[in-house]
């Protein structure tokens, strides 16, 4: 009788525990993160875009909460996810530049670090990641299998995301020729075919919690759209831009962008196109019925290229702000941010906090329960995303380490811009008050000397020197005195 209860005890306290465990994993949100490749802020309809429409993000926005500062991680590709995946700024994070391999791939994230992916794998999250990946070579220590991610699909190299006909793509470690792209031919538009395994991957893991990362390569150049998409804007944005690429020769899909007659109706069709899979994803989410518990954010890797035939003038890309990408100006490093969560995200609300790329990684690992690391730079905006009180960064700091390397840092409302670190990394810097010159149109660094230092320390405080030297600024060059408003 003894032995009968106590067995009947333990299936009840298993029972329990299971019962428990089911019921946390269902309190906690699905995590959708959608990243644009060099979308402007000013790029969508609900920031100020009037030449053409977002529909389905501006949805996002109305259902949702809206960011009005939200920057990236850097002003270009590699860096930036990297300070999205390790939760650290360009100052500390492993990856600061493009670094490139010779046939595939860039500089690897190393083993050890902790990520986001890595993060919520823990926690209990199927993770997977549909796009472009550009954190390590295939194999390497830094590839996403290797990296936390359950599944990946996509692009490995940013290099060879310049290009929406790939001759291959990858599936985790599998490497998948695109037979209907081979030689010159366009078959098989590749960010379809990934939009095709976000979907599946969404509905096959609708029943648990499910971290889904959406690196787009749209609308970076190449500038290529199909054919459905390009008819529907042909001939109404005059007058229109042509761009002279590589179309054949050994370089050809390898780099180089193809030519583009018409850029200005091409980049349209490529947003739209975009603006369509983000309602589609949305839509999926509703016929599944787990919308409520889903988080979803949209935002932007950096500021908009001038790359490929793209007219960001044109287009009045970067919005108000001064700048695109590579600058460190606001127009490089400010972008759209856009959450939409029904079950805690107040519909229609406008954030003005201040935040970064390096802010997702402990916010997603509070929403999963999980423990955040030590040694990052970002803090939780969980209680933004709930309209309740919100700590607040003490700054922000990126750096860039071509063109004569850059550095930039925003305290509150002042942001200060040093250009030419490498000729005089000790130059004074520029000083912008953002809530009156959002366009950085007035240098008031010699009106305000206090300030100005406070920012000198803190842009000295912010770095440490990597421990991979071409992430490093060059030794300063015996050059003439660098005159910061002659740039």
């Amino acid at each position: 009788m003894k032995n009968t209860t106590k067995f009947v005890l333990s299936i009840g306290i298993i029972a329990c525990a299971l019962m428990s465990q089911l019921t946390a994993d269902s309190e906690k949100p699905n995590i959708i993160y959608i990243l644009a490749d060099d979308l402007g802020y000013g790029d969508l309809s609900c920031y100020g875009q009037k030449r053409f429409e977002t529909p389905n993000i501006d949805r996002m926005a109305k259902n949702g909460m809206r960011f009005t500062q939200h920057y990236s991680g850097a002003t270009v590709c590699a860096p930036s996810r990297s300070a999205l995946m390790t939760g650290q700024h360009t100052g500390h994070t492993y990856i600061r530049g493009n670094k490139e391999f010779p046939d595939e791939g860039q500089e690897p994230l190393p083993a050890a670090l902790p990520t986001m992916a890595k993060i919520l794998k823990k926690a209990g999250y199927t993770t997977g990641a549909f796009g472009k990946w550009g954190l390590g070579f295939p194999g390497s220590e830094g590839d996403p299998i290797n990296q936390g991610f359950d599944e990946f699909y996509g692009y490995n190299c940013q290099r060879i995301g310049h290009h929406y006909y790939p001759w291959h793509l990858w599936h985790n470690d599998e490497k998948i020729i695109l037979e209907k792209n081979t030689g010159n031919q366009t078959g098989t538009y590749a960010p379809n075919l990934i939009h095709e395994k976000t979907l599946e991957f969404i509905e096959k893991n609708k029943d648990k919690p499910f971290f889904c990362f959406v690196p787009s390569i749209i609308p970076h150049a190449e500038l290529f759209a199909p054919e459905e998409y390009m008819e529907k804007f042909r001939g109404k944005f005059l007058p229109e831009r042509s761009f002279r690429g590589t179309d054949s020769g050994k370089n050809f899909r390898l780099g180089p962008y193809g030519s583009q007659p018409e850029a200005h109706a091409a980049f349209v069709a490529m947003v739209t196109l975009l603006d369509d899979q983000v309602g589609e994803i949305l839509s999926k989410l509703e016929e599944l019925g787990i919308a409520d518990n889903t988080l979803v954010m949209f935002t932007s890797d950096n500021g908009p290229h001038k790359e490929g035939g793209a007219n960001p003038d044109y287009f009045d890309s970067n919005g108000p702000f001064k700048g695109t990408k590579r600058d460190l100006y606001e127009g490089g490093i400010r972008v759209p941010m856009i959450a939409q969560w029904p079950a805690a995200v107040e519909a229609g609300s406008t954030s003005e906090h201040i935040s970064a790329f390096w802010d997702m990684l402990p916010t997603f690992a509070e929403l999963s329960g999980a423990d955040v690391p030590a040694n990052i730079d970002g803090i939780s905006m969980v209680a933004e995303l709930k309209g309740k009180k919100q700590k607040q960064h003490p700054y922000l700091y990126w750096e860039f380490h071509e063109r004569g390397g850059r550095q930039a840092i925003r305290v509150g409302k002042w942001k200060g811009v040093r250009y030419h670190v490498s000729i005089q990394p000790d130059a004074p810097i520029e000083l912008y008050d953002l809530s009156t010159d959002p366009g950085e149109t007035t240098d008031l660094a010699n009106e305000h000397p206090k300030v100005r230092q406070k920012l000198e320390n803190f842009l000295k405080e912010a770095r440490v020197e990597s421990s991979f030297p071409a992430f490093n600024f060059p030794e300063p060059r015996k050059v003439k005195a660098y005159n910061p408003h002659a740039h």
